[in-house]
């Protein structure tokens, strides 16, 4: 059997709840030899036992704190025990499908790239919803008004694939998503471990800035096809976790480092149109509410009602379920 080239490393995103569909497609659907190490950062007993079980069965390595963590702290977690030219981080609310990993190693074979990122797409358990995430990207800084901002596209992003599938090529990129990706282990070296400072926001931009930075290259390659499992509906035992995830205070911790790492301006666009991305995004919870609310109150009173409403939830919610649950960063 040949040796692997690649370690999969699974890290928590924003729940716990898909686990087993998100473990179970790797394996069915990773079709070259890999390492695999997951790191379950304070998973519910249920999911503790069935990875526990799983590392046996499949002999994986499974690292575990009991504290919840960010995604690049877990993924830093990881880094000291691989030992292939290759790494994969996937979140553990990805469903991979057939081919992914050998399409993102032959890339990177052929191209020398540094980092690849496959085609995203957006979807629901069960279902392919054929909604492109991101195909690429555009990631440049800019001036404007004498202060400096970053703009970003995520090519191709809210489009029906069958549409645009034929323009999908395999090219270099400046930007890919932290759901998944390939990079050579070797290019830590070169740039330092991922900044844990960035608990939610920012961090594939910061990468791929970094990256960028000495000279690295990056390639979308759309054979490799993922998917990103929308957390809707979340289990109960989601809930701490997700609220802290993306709780206001590890939103502004993130978005204020970033923009004193890169020298952005304090009004910058970038930085207000993360921040905003992200208080909607933890929302999701609320969703039913939203939609009854909509449905019962007058339309005229919908607005302010809902949103004082929505505003009273949530702080019960955080103080409930995230009061000492996060951890100093």
């Amino acid at each position: 059997m040949l040796e692997p080239q690649v370690t999969i490393v699974v890290v928590p995103r924003e729940r716990f709840s898909y686990t087993k569909f998100s473990l179970e497609g790797i394996y069915a659907h990773s079709d070259i030899p890999f390492k695999l190490i997951y790191i379950d950062a304070n998973s519910p007993q249920p999911i503790k036992q069935y990875l526990e079980q799983q590392s046996h069965e499949k002999a994986f390595r499974l690292i575990r704190t009991e504290n919840y963590l960010c995604a690049n702290q877990a993924r830093n977690l990881a880094l000291p025990y691989v030992d292939t030219k290759y790494v994969v981080f996937i979140d553990n609310d990805v469903q991979v499908t057939p081919y992914w990993l050998k399409k993102l190693v032959q890339c990177a074979d052929d191209t020398d790239a540094w980092v690849v990122g496959p085609l995203y797409l957006d979807g629901v358990h069960g279902i392919e919803t054929q909604n492109i995430h991101m195909a690429g990207g555009f990631c440049e800084f800019q001036q404007e008004d004498g202060k400096l901002d970053l703009r970003e596209q995520r090519y191709f992003a809210k489009n029906l694939l069958p549409a645009v599938k034929s323009q999908l090529l395999r090219e270099q990129t400046q930007l890919i998503e932290f759901h998944c990706f390939l990079v050579r282990t070797n290019v830590f070296n070169q740039i330092g471990y991922l900044d844990e400072k960035l608990m939610n926001l920012g961090e594939e931009t910061d990468f791929c800035l970094s990256v960028r930075a000495v000279g690295g290259t990056i390639y979308f390659e759309p054979a490799s096809t993922v998917i990103y499992v929308l957390p809707a509906p979340l289990a109960w035992y989601d809930i701490p976790y997700f609220w802290l995830r993306w709780s206001d205070a590890w939103n502004k911790t993130s978005l204020s480092h970033f923009q004193q790492k890169w020298g952005l301006a304090k009004d910058a666009k970038f930085i207000s149109i993360g921040y905003k991305w992200a208080n909607r995004h933890r929302l999701v919870p609320l969703q039913p509410v939203q939609d009854l609310l909509l449905s019962i109150l007058p339309w005229q009173l919908n607005s302010n009602t809902y949103l004082n409403f929505r505003g009273f939830v949530e702080s019960v919610l955080t103080q409930f379920f995230v009061k000492d649950k996060s951890q100093e960063i």
